[in-house]
């Protein structure tokens, strides 16, 4: 007998992709509104190990002055997402924004998730999604690497193969973005696309340049501020024949953090702003001129995922004129 779960629990997104219309399928994925998540990674810190290098270096001293104190509020502020990959996967998210460091002082070529923290092997991470994808053959996943810390070339030419090594047959080969469907990648058994931003990766067929997927970014913490400029580089997106990301994400500043120490992100920047954030989306359309990847903090929050995926359904409505 089917169990009845909770609402909002499960993977009722979990083959999304492969579930869409023939009409879809066929159309350049770049068209199609995929669901994504910011800073992927952060669901996991490590409270012990050592401030990250990307962090300014007023936290650096804090860090020397309060460490245990210091390092559990960077916790509560860099905890935006909750949920593990594989929980992230089947509710449908599809695009991961990632970045990644050595532990410097650490022997070996290891790499790390970060975000102000260090997070786990990257290794444990992407076998975490390749299992994934052997179980949902027509999902496909953006991995978006734009962020590297304390890596020098030893250590690029070891996540590079890493990639390799892990996807193998699975990984697209950069080409053009309009050519990219569904139904092209299904036919190739490609499920993965990794956008590599750094040149130890411009001659490698497998590894897409950062510039085929513009994520500009608001880096504001007013709601209205954001939706305004969502809208004005959707407007400048067709110029570019590339997928595109719109971060509908608030970026907390340090006086934000000082006060919102108290409630943490999660309640004082996030709650609050959900509804002007959640509205945008839910006015978005997909197609030429329209949204493509969508990110946003907090994706178990609100019913994001479903609200993204649903939009495409707004291209089916069109008039098919060849059909008429």
């Amino acid at each position: 007998d089917m169990k009845t779960r909770p609402a909002g629990i499960g993977n009722a997104n979990a083959d999304w992709m492969g579930s869409l219309p023939s009409k879809l399928s066929a159309m350049p994925l770049k068209h199609l509104a995929v669901p994504g998540s910011h800073d992927s990674f952060t669901y996991w810190v490590d409270v012990h190990a050592p401030v990250g290098p990307d962090q300014k270096a007023y936290v650096k001293y804090l860090a020397t002055m309060f460490s245990v104190l210091a390092k559990k509020v960077m916790v509560k502020w860099s905890m935006t997402q909750n949920l593990t990959f594989k929980e992230q996967l089947d509710a449908g998210i599809r695009y991961f924004d990632l970045r990644v460091s050595s532990k410097p002082g650490e022997p070996g070529k290891e790499i790390y998730f970060i975000h102000g923290l260090f997070g786990h092997k990257v290794r444990d991470g992407l076998l975490e999604i390749n299992n994934y994808l052997s179980r949902h053959r027509k999902e496909i996943v953006f991995l978006d690497f734009n962020h590297y810390y304390a890596m020098n070339a030893e250590h690029h030419k070891y996540l590079i193969s890493m990639l390799q090594e892990v996807f193998g047959s699975k990984l697209c080969n950069n080409g053009a973005v309009e050519g990219i469907t569904l139904d092209y990648l299904w036919e190739k058994g490609y499920q993965v696309i990794v956008f590599y931003h750094h040149q130890s990766a411009q001659d490698i067929p497998i590894m897409w340049p950062g510039n085929k997927i513009p994520a500009p970014w608001a880096n504001t913490t007013e709601p209205h501020k954001l939706t305004q400029f969502l809208d004005t580089t959707l407007k400048e997106r067709a110029k570019q024949g590339s997928f595109h990301v719109s971060q509908a994400i608030l970026t907390p500043r340090v006086n934000t953090v000082a006060k919102g120490l108290v409630w943490g992100l999660r309640n004082y920047l996030v709650e609050r702003n959900l509804p002007t954030i959640m509205s945008w989306v839910e006015a978005q359309r997909p197609g030429v001129d329209g949204v493509n990847i969508i990110t946003s903090d907090f994706v178990e929050l609100t019913d994001f995922a479903n609200i993204v995926i649903q939009l495409n359904n707004l291209l089916l409505s069109e008039k098919d004129s060849k059909s008429r």
